[in-house]
């Protein structure tokens, strides 16, 4: 397979099943958005942590391309069933949200509670953190945006706004492990 094939040339790209579209339509903004993030997390995964939060983040890296493939697919292109447009969510379950839950709550017992907003940084690691948090918050405005154009699987947003709290506690827990001063944020009176 090449990895150039010139199609694009003229500013359109192919959708999942040949569909070709504008190269800013908001479906490729969409899940070029979820690459963006999963690169991130890449990024994030190659600090030094805990061999459990490496494993978690291949995980959601995982997931994350299950949920650029949903995104790369046009409604007209999914699984109809009974006569009706079923959404295909190619693999993205309740449990993927639920491990997520379960790692937020796990974090979030051994941390002190949160009394303010906190700053973005204090180390390279929870910076990359706070990035991807951003950068998943992006994508799932987008994913709500192209949903209200063309439908979406619920699951997708869902799995989105809980990976964007994961990310959030994660940062506060790699703060705490690596004695990284959380600055919380007070505004001015």
């Amino acid at each position: 397979m090449k990895i150039y094939t010139k199609t694009g040339d003229t500013g359109t790209t192919a959708l999942f099943g040949g569909t070709r579209v504008p190269k800013d339509h908001i479906r490729i903004e969409s899940y070029g958005t979820v690459d963006e993030l999963n690169s991130y997390i890449g990024l994030i995964r190659d600090q030094e942590m805990n061999l459990h939060y490496k494993k978690i983040l291949i995980e959601i890296q995982d997931r994350l391309f299950t949920v650029g493939a949903i995104l790369a697919t046009p409604p007209e292109k999914e699984v109809k069933k009974n006569g009706e447009l079923r959404l295909q969510n190619l693999g993205i379950v309740e449990s993927d949200i639920e491990l997520l839950e379960t790692e937020i709550d796990a974090m979030e017992e051994v941390l002190p509670p949160m009394t303010h907003f906190v700053l973005p940084g204090g180390n390279t690691t929870v910076s990359y953190c706070h990035i991807a948090r951003c950068v998943c918050r992006r994508a799932e405005r987008l994913a709500v945006h192209l949903d209200h154009n063309e439908p979406v699987a619920e699951i997708v947003v869902k799995y989105l706004n809980r990976l964007s709290d994961y990310l959030f506690v994660l940062a506060r827990k790699l703060s705490n492990d690596l004695h990284a001063e959380e600055v919380k944020w007070i505004p001015r009176k």
